[in-house]
């Protein structure tokens, strides 16, 4: 089972004292904050809970799966998410 947005919302509402239009406002504003710093390409580091930044991906070469012909895939780059002890921590169980 996975946590939908608005189970995230309802969660952070409850457990703040929120309503839950100002939660679901807070993760939208960490949304943007974490998309406009990408953007940008500055690292976010939440202490304890998890470091987002965006890394470079090299030119490779890939295969198409429904032909398996060969393709070159261009470089790009993708978001790299740590997680930070909090989330290691409860990951060991």
């Amino acid at each position: 089972m996975s946590l939908t947005r608005t189970d995230v919302v309802a969660q952070i509402a409850e457990r703040s004292g929120l309503s839950k239009a100002q939660a679901d406002a807070a993760l939208a504003s960490l949304q943007a904050v974490l998309v406009d710093a990408l953007k940008a390409g500055e690292a976010v580091r939440i202490t304890g809970l998890l470091g987002v930044e965006r890394a470079e991906r090299a030119a490779r070469t890939g295969r198409n799966p429904r032909t398996g012909e060969p393709l070159e895939i261009p470089a790009g780059y993708v978001a790299r998410v740590t997680a930070g002890q909090a989330l290691k921590d409860a990951a060991k169980g």
